[in-house]
């Protein structure tokens, strides 16, 4: 008969067995029967009983994650202080195809066997369906001990944790189940908005700063992009009240020096700037000489434009002698008490920063401490204040009627689905309705930030997050709060 050796390293014994017997045989039927006397019956409904008779007092437990234990007492005692007193009802079950079973003999009399294979394990919670929790490999010797096979020596290994799979009612309201949710995700924090009817329904912050620091309600969230809306809102609340114009030359009030000699220059209006037609690439840094020009005219096509903003921020500083800060806390922040809300960072802010995160997850991109405001980009803020002036616009932002329908009404068409207003895009026909959605995002390095109204149905949709997996978040967010306009606005996004 052919002969192997097998190593229990944990043990330290080289046993010399024969080859493994036959599914059929007496002594497979036999290990198997223990084993589930041992498991099915004590292990899954905590029956002391078939510890007690089935585990040798010379036994030894060895496991790769728990440690070592070394007698039949304390793993009774463990079994009763642990197993037992568990929130949920454990199960183990193995896996057949990988069951081998090898007799150890000693001169021919079997006295002893080995057990191999893989097992695994789930959790049983009260009214709800059980779920994988881990899968190991073990490795179990059984003793013939006065006629009767005992457990005398067991190896549990090579573990592999399985995520227990998200309640979906909890997400989003459960802070553990949604942080749970965040670390499949690698995204360390989310910050979520919510409005419905024209009302406030939910402000809330899950996850972590960075490693080991939990995000408070009131964490400050660099926002990208989300920035813009902001300054178009301070442009439009000074159009409305007839301090500016939506269709004036701006050039009056400021020009780029790198643009003063281009008869374009003075073709640019706040309608143009807010837009995105004013022919200026994203940032003056993508081109070649890093200088600020036009690609096209003015007003003539779509192309997004961060120096486009920025250059309207200079134009309203110049026009009214005041900061971009400063115009924003008169006419939107201090009105709506959005005291956390700034183009600039204050020191007071490094404590409760969303600190930026790679798509690795552990890794942090600096952070940007700007004193200096930019138009387009940066603005820090908290998920109450950036929910409380999307609420603002759900409610008309305090415009004339006609003003606000210049905001969702088509300045510039991108493609067939949607098109650009003044601030925000638009997607179309999200609905049955054919009603349409007003969205813009916000995204750096670390950074990845939305917010969505839906005007007719007086809802809005805010999501923060602090990593380049940020993404990943937005649409499970979207379908669970704006449902079947969730699926809408995400068919029209995947048409761009």
């Amino acid at each position: 008969m052919k002969k192997h050796f097998i190593l229990i390293p944990l043990l330290f014994i080289t046993i010399l067995v024969n080859a493994q017997v036959e599914k059929s045989s007496k002594l497979y039927k036999t290990i198997k029967e223990k084993d589930s006397l041992l498991f099915n019956i004590g292990f899954n409904n905590c029956d002391i009983i078939q510890f007690k008779e089935l585990v040798s007092d010379n036994f030894e437990f060895y496991h790769d994650q728990a440690g070592i234990t070394k007698s039949k007492a304390e793993f009774i005692q463990s079994i009763e202080n642990g197993l037992c007193k568990l929130d949920y009802k454990p199960k183990r079950l193995i896996d057949e195809k990988s069951l081998d079973i090898f007799p150890l003999n000693n001169n021919g009399v079997l006295y002893g066997a080995i057990q191999t294979g893989t097992h695994s394990f789930y959790a049983i919670e009260k009214n709800k369906e059980e779920y994988l929790t881990s899968v190991a490999k073990y490795t179990h010797l059984w003793i013939l001990e006065n006629g009767n096979w005992k457990l005398s020596k067991g190896l549990s290994y090579n573990h592999k944790d399985v995520d227990k799979p998200i309640d979906s009612k909890l997400l989003f309201s459960d802070k553990e189940e949604t942080e749970r949710w965040l670390k499949q995700k690698n995204i360390p924090a989310l910050g979520i908005g919510y409005i419905e009817g024209g009302k406030v329904k939910q402000v809330s912050v899950f996850g972590e700063l960075e490693k080991g620091i939990n995000a408070p309600n009131n964490t400050i969230w660099n926002v990208a992009s989300l920035t813009k809306p902001i300054t178009a809102l301070v442009a439009l609340k000074l159009i409305d009240s007839g301090k500016l114009s939506l269709d004036e030359a701006l050039y009056k009030y400021y020009i780029d020096s790198d643009i003063i000699n281009d008869p374009r220059a003075k073709k640019l209006t706040a309608r143009i700037i807010l837009s995105h037609q004013t022919g200026f690439s994203n940032w003056r840094g993508n081109n070649e000489n890093g200088k600020l020009s036009f690609d096209f005219e003015p007003g003539t096509k779509y192309q997004y434009s961060g120096e486009g903003f920025e250059y309207l921020r200079k134009v309203l500083e110049n026009k009214f002698n005041k900061s971009i800060q400063q115009l924003a806390d008169e006419l939107i922040f201090k009105p709506l008490k959005m005291f956390n809300t700034n183009f600039v960072w204050k020191e007071q802010y490094e404590s409760r920063f969303a600190k930026w995160h790679t798509e690795k997850g552990g890794e942090l991109y600096p952070i940007l401490k700007n004193n200096t405001a930019n138009g387009a980009d940066d603005l820090l803020t908290t998920i109450e204040d950036y929910t409380t002036f999307v609420n603002y616009l759900v409610d008309g932002a305090g415009l004339s009627k006609n003003l606000f329908k210049e905001i969702v009404s088509e300045q510039v068409r991108i493609n067939d689905f949607k098109h650009f207003g003044l601030g925000w895009w638009i997607d179309e026909n999200i609905n049955s309705n054919k009603d349409f959605a007003m969205v813009h995002g916000g995204d750096d390095i670390g950074v990845h930030t939305i917010a969505f109204i839906i005007p007719k149905a007086k809802q809005g949709l805010i999501i923060f997050t602090n990593s380049d997996n940020g993404t990943g978040a937005f649409q499970e967010v979207l379908l669970k709060y704006l449902g079947e306009n969730g699926q809408g606005i995400m068919e029209v996004e995947m048409k761009r």
